[in-house]
């Protein structure tokens, strides 16, 4: 990272980043959040914990966590690449902190960070378990082995527009301009210490099942706001 591509990168790259996602936030209505409650069981489970949420529910979900709780510091798995000091310097800009890692190159490396945030610094990550490249709606092992490794508990979140945008392979959620949006939190899941090869396909798929379902309620809120 040169200084010069640097400079370019915090005045001229990330001003217009950082105000067209707080536009979006600021053109949908305020969020209705079902299970408001469950973050608060989670932290008083431990000071930090790992909220999991399909990638398409980034935006949103993200926002709350930012911006919910004086406790919560909300973390986000960054690209180690020189491009990737874009994210890092929104994320800071936003109140986050910066996890530099791959999840596709380099997994052990971020689940080693993230645990380190986690128990270390009191850094609540948010992971995609089917991010960064799918397939979608399938949850991978990594946020149940740091669960596993870390003791915390894993948050499962989703949100939901009454009007949107679906974006990429993921069909990323962009809330069109005064969209109502419905955020569900569930209860927060303690992983056992051990957990065999079975046990672990287990928990994927209960994992799965838990962020279907609770992107089923924030549709069914919206519905019943209708």
């Amino acid at each position: 990272m040169t200084p010069l591509r640097r400079f370019v990168y915090r005045w001229f790259v990330v001003p217009p980043g950082a105000a067209l996602i707080r536009a979006v936030w600021r053109m949908a209505r305020r969020p209705r959040v079902i299970g408001a409650e469950h973050l608060d069981a989670a932290l008083a489970m431990a000071p930090s914990f790992i909220p999991v949420l399909w990638h398409q529910h980034q935006l949103f979900c993200a926002k709350w966590l930012l911006e919910q709780h004086p406790r919560v510091t909300a973390g986000f798995l960054i690209s180690p690449s020189v491009d990737g000091e874009i994210g890092a310097m929104l994320v800071d800009r936003f109140g986050g902190v910066a996890v530099r890692g791959s999840s596709t190159h380099t997994g052990a490396r971020a689940l080693r960070d993230y645990y380190e945030a986690l128990v270390k610094r009191g850094v609540s990550p948010l992971i995609t378990p089917d991010g960064p490249r799918g397939p979608r709606f399938e949850f991978k092992p990594g946020a149940i082995l740091l669960a596993q490794m870390s003791g915390r508990p894993m948050l499962p979140m989703a949100y939901a527009a009454s009007r949107a945008i679906l974006f990429h392979w993921d069909r990323f959620v962009i809330p069109l301009p005064f969209a109502r949006i419905v955020i569900a939190i569930g209860a927060p899941r303690r992983v056992p210490r051990t957990l065999d090869a079975a046990g672990m396909r287990q928990w994927q798929q209960d994992m799965a099942a838990e962020l279907k379902g609770q992107f089923a309620r924030a549709r069914e809120a919206l519905r019943g706001a209708d």
